[in-house]
């Protein structure tokens, strides 16, 4: 395989412990890779979830974390913050609420945040306290690396990298096109 090719694809597939929106069994995966405190992957979600909302039947969407430490000092905490949600059943409103306004992060708005989805709040603050899903962020931040990943947001479709940095349309027309081709099958 050529340093292209392994450029271009997922290198670690889909699992049932991902974050996941839409049927199982569906013929089109995308994923994200995203940062919390991204401005760029902020800009994108209205996108995203237009996406998400389009082709719900057909598409199932995967997000899981790569936070950029460096740029991005409170993207980890946000991502295991996330995690926690994760744990009482509201991943997908925490996400969109991190993802929702352009907010600086710190621990109080996440406790804002998790106080919103009425989320237990002792057991959240031990979470991150003991940064109980850290290593669940890392393995995440880990696949993203063995993917070649520099950059947030980073989509994969059906396993392949599409780049999206000429904008989101890019990215819909390919989802659409899988889609078309799978219902042709």
């Amino acid at each position: 395989m050529s340093t292209s090719q392994k450029m271009a694809t997922l290198a670690v597939p889909v699992s049932p412990t991902d974050h996941r929106d839409g049927p199982a069994h569906a013929p089109v995966t995308v994923i994200e890779y995203g940062d919390f405190e991204c401005p760029i992957c902020r800009a994108v979600e209205p996108s995203v979830r237009q996406l998400r909302e389009l082709h719900h039947e057909q598409m199932v969407f995967v997000f899981r974390h790569f936070p950029l430490e460096d740029a991005h000092p409170l993207a980890l905490v946000a991502a295991e913050a996330a995690e926690s949600a994760a744990a009482q059943g509201k991943f997908w409103p925490m996400h969109g609420l991190l993802l929702a306004e352009a907010h600086p992060l710190n621990r109080h708005r996440l406790e804002q945040f998790a106080q919103r989805l009425g989320l237990d709040m002792a057991r959240f603050r031990a979470d991150l306290d003991d940064e109980i899903y850290r290593q669940r962020v890392r393995d995440h931040q880990e696949g993203g690396r063995l993917s070649h990943l520099r950059a947030t947001p980073t989509f994969f479709v059906n396993g392949v990298v599409q780049d999206v940095s000429g904008g989101m349309h890019d990215l819909f027309d390919l989802v659409s096109g899988e889609i078309g081709r799978a219902l042709r099958r």
